[in-house]
This record gives structure tokens, sequence and C-alpha cells, in this order.
């Protein structure tokens, strides 16, 4: 069993969700439920959860001041949140888990299935990335997970991603390439922002990186480290448009 805590201001999302872990997810147990992080503050010493539903947009002190505030963080976390783009930018950076309200139950399965396949708290790096990211947006780390666990690289050291199939390869600087346990379509989301396009339906390409264009029916780019990505006919138009001002 996970045993777990529900922290969230809002009576009415504690309940649903609560409703929803015993319905969907058997294997939680909700050892209590917060309704302010000082209420979180002292009930998470005394109950030592496993896994903890941490809400982001609370008055006073917010999700994430929550967890600066703790002296340390030995649980699982997904976070849940109404749409917040820049708060869930930080938390795809650090490869952290959350669920949007109102809450789907098969995301919730998920995400519960992965936390319960972990078998270990969030890396502190992990939050470090995420804390770092919310304060400082240009942070360049970035957390990625691997069949081996997780990897902290410098997006600045992409130069390119291939789909391969549900996960993706990236090729790294200096010709290292690590295998990244996500889809393209997941890797994307989590650079968009940056000087990142899709160019291909297999290819996300660093456009720092872009060493020349050789025009074709779709043409091709010569990458920084001499490798080559194809592009799609459809992406053509606005390869050339981002290329351009991204060179002057």
């Amino acid at each position: 069993m996970l045993r777990s805590i529900i922290i969230d201001d809002e009576p009415d999302c504690t309940e649903t969700l609560g409703l929803l872990l015993e319905r969907y997810c058997p294997e939680v147990e909700v050892a209590a439920v917060c309704h302010s992080a000082a209420a979180a503050l002292e009930t998470i010493p005394k109950q030592k959860p496993d896994l903890v539903f941490l809400d982001i947009e609370m008055p006073h002190t917010n999700g994430f001041q929550l967890l600066e505030q703790l002296p340390a963080i030995d649980f699982d976390i997904i976070f849940t949140t109404s749409y917040d783009q820049y708060a869930i930018k930080a938390i795809r950076f650090s490869a952290l888990d959350y669920l949007l309200k109102p809450v789907d139950r098969e995301e919730l399965r998920s995400a519960v299935r992965k936390t319960a396949q972990r078998h270990h708290p969030p890396l502190t790096q992990q939050l470090e990335i995420l804390l770092q990211r919310l304060h400082q947006p240009t942070t360049n780390k970035i957390a990625i997970p691997t069949m081996e666990g997780l990897q902290m690289i410098a997006v600045e050291s992409i130069i390119a991603c291939r789909s391969d199939s549900n996960y993706t390869i990236l090729h790294l600087k200096d010709r290292q390439k690590m295998t990244a346990s996500r889809t393209l379509k997941e890797i994307e989301e989590t650079l968009d922002g940056l000087p990142f396009l899709r160019v291909h339906q297999s290819w996300l390409v660093n456009l720092d990186e872009v060493a020349k264009y050789v025009r074709g029916e779709g043409g091709y780019l010569v990458m920084s480290d001499g490798s080559f990505v194809d592009v799609a006919r459809s992406r053509k138009e606005l390869l050339l448009k981002k290329l351009q001002p991204h060179r002057s």
C-alpha cells in the first residue's frame, strides 16, 4: 500500500480526488487530508507518507513554497493543478508528475502506477531543477528519464532528438547519445519555448545547432556535429521562418 496525503485548499477537490483513489487506485491509502500548507507542515512528519498529492495554487503558501519549507522530502510527489503553463513547464523540466484538474481517472491511475514502480522518492537533483526553474526560468538543466533512472543534462548539449517508437534518442554534443523513456512529443512539450523545432515526424532539432540548410522538396539540415536531419515538406516554410530571425 502507498500511504498518501492529499494537500489542497479546496474541499471539493480533495473529496473528488479521495473518491477517485478509493475507486480506481486501491493500492493508495489516504492517511490524511490537509487544506493548507501550514496543516501539511505539521501532518507530513507525523504521517510519514509514501506519496503526497500536492496542489500548487494555494493561498498564503503555495505547493512549491511548502516544499522549500520542509527539512527533508522522503516521499514521492504528484502535483495537482489547474492549467498553469509556467508551473507545468518547471515540473516537466524536473521529470516529476502532475495531474491537471479536473483529474482524469486514467491519468491518475497512470501517475500512481509510475510512482508504485519507482520505489523511491524524487531525487534531490529533480527538486533542485524544479525550484531553480521556478526562480530562474533561464536555468538550463533538465532531468531526462532513462531506463537506468534519471540523467541531468544541460539543454544546450542537445543537438537533436529522434523518435524511436515510445522512446527518444537524444543526440548530444561530443557525439554522445542517450535514450529517453519519453516519446518525442513529450520531449517537444518539455522543451517548448526554447529554440527547438519539430522539423519532421521523427526529428526535433536545436536551432542553435543548425549549421546549414540544404534545399530540396523538404530539404535537409546539417547539424553542428556533421549529422543530417531530413525536413518534412510540410515543415519547410516554418523552419525557414524560424532560421532567418534566429540567424539575424
